[in-house]
């Protein structure tokens, strides 16, 4: 027993148990959302977003640390992939484009994982909010949008 706890001293897991316990609480809403929408990325993809980006800013943090242009670097590389996940979530179809809210909601995510590493828990909260009232109050305005665009080809023809 006391080597099990000597390991978790050695290896301070509660900490970025903590971390990223809070990254995969605060993306489960958004994932939520998604699933229940029916999205390509959902319940799995949005939490695991937001874990894996607190983990890559936690595991490197003892690299970097005083060295705010290596954690810069690593920051951008973050970003650049959400860009190259996010794009994987856009169809293009014959005279649409869908996947939009839900590439960007992924990009949302990983900054929230990314916040969360860097302790800024505060803009962590705002961030997942922010992305999930959008998702959430924003959908029957778009519904209506929809609606009077699709009322507007019929006007032209009558």
């Amino acid at each position: 027993m006391v080597e099990v706890l000597d390991v978790f001293g050695t290896f301070k897991v509660l900490p970025h148990f903590i971390a990223l316990a809070v990254a995969y609480a605060l993306a489960f809403p958004v994932g939520w959302d998604r699933e229940k929408e029916e999205r390509s990325a959902g319940l799995r993809t949005f939490p695991l977003v937001a874990v894996a980006s607190c983990g890559f800013i936690q595991a490197t943090e003892q690299f970097t640390q005083g060295d705010a242009d290596a954690m810069a670097r690593i920051i951008e590389g973050l970003i650049t992939g959400m860009g190259f996940i996010g794009g994987g979530a856009i169809l293009r179809l014959k005279d649409s484009v869908k996947g939009t809210a839900t590439a960007a909601s992924l990009w949302a995510t990983g900054a929230v994982g990314v916040s969360v590493g860097l302790g800024a828990y505060d803009v962590a909260v705002v961030v997942s909010a922010m992305t999930f009232l959008t998702l959430r109050l924003l959908k029957p305005l778009k519904q209506q949008a929809n609606a009077l665009e699709d009322e507007e080809p019929r006007r032209r023809s009558s």
